[in-house]
């Protein structure tokens, strides 16, 4: 799933670390969505859109494609 979490977590000038701790996960979940390693559950797709005020569309792209 294509995601431009990185470039939202750079305007907020937050580390993945402080991402991670607001949200409840581990760094390494934040870094694994950013490579696209991993996929977040719905709750922690709607977590980040809270925390970054927008929708879950803005910052993940659905390819039907890309399974």
């Amino acid at each position: 799933m294509e995601n431009p979490l990185k470039v939202w977590r750079a305007k907020a000038d937050i580390t993945q670390a402080e991402l991670a701790d607001e949200l409840g996960v581990s760094r390494q979940t934040i870094n694994a969505i950013e490579v696209g390693r991993y996929d977040p559950s719905l709750e922690l797709a709607f977590k980040l859109a809270t925390h970054f005020d927008c929708t879950i569309e803005e910052i993940f792209e659905y390819d039907p494609d890309e399974e």
